[in-house]
């Protein structure tokens, strides 16, 4: 008797998060009626699973428009996106906010590379991952690329580093 194609299929990667997506559709109600930023802010912050943008800062769904990469850097795509925010968003001001621990801060470029090589992963070495070894001036020359960028005019614009285990915040910039 041949299997069933169910029965060859791999178990989807996805199956727990779309029961739970279930679960949130039975208490659904929109966030806000446009999308813009209810609180006139941009996060930049990073991809680290640890940090709660919208708890760190005391904010709802819909307040800000929260962007996150490796390291919080301000890379041309966060640029980009900046413009449409600052225009079409209603977005005012802008904290970029690195933390404590970071994976991209206190080491190189080739550390990053040779990690990703030793977990299994291709050669990258064409990447670029923007680490850095002085995370403080990271976000004063990340911040100082916002202020600078010809198409973003009267933003306020800070750097602030967050630490993971007290959950405060330090400015910076």
């Amino acid at each position: 008797m041949q299997p069933l194609k169910d029965e060859l299929a791999p178990a989807d990667p996805f199956a727990d998060l779309l029961v739970a997506n279930q679960a949130h559709v039975e208490t659904f109600s929109p966030v806000a009626a446009a999308g813009v930023a209810r609180r006139e802010l941009a996060l930049l912050t990073c991809m680290d699973s640890r940090i709660d943008p919208l708890a760190m800062l005391g904010l709802a769904a819909g307040d800000a428009k929260i962007l996150r990469n490796a390291g919080a850097r301000v890379t041309d795509d966060v640029l980009r996106t900046l413009v449409l925010a600052a225009y079409l968003l209603d977005v005012r001001r802008v904290m970029v906010v690195a933390h404590t621990g970071c994976r991209m801060s206190g080491c190189t470029e080739a550390d990053v590379h040779e990690a990703v090589a030793a977990a299994g992963g291709p050669d990258t070495t064409s990447l670029s991952f923007l680490t850095t070894t002085d995370q403080e001036e990271a976000l004063r020359t990340d911040v100082g690329r916002i202020k600078a960028w010809p198409y973003l005019t009267d933003l306020s614009v800070g750097g602030f580093i967050y630490d993971l285990h007290t959950g405060a915040l330090r400015r910076i910039v």
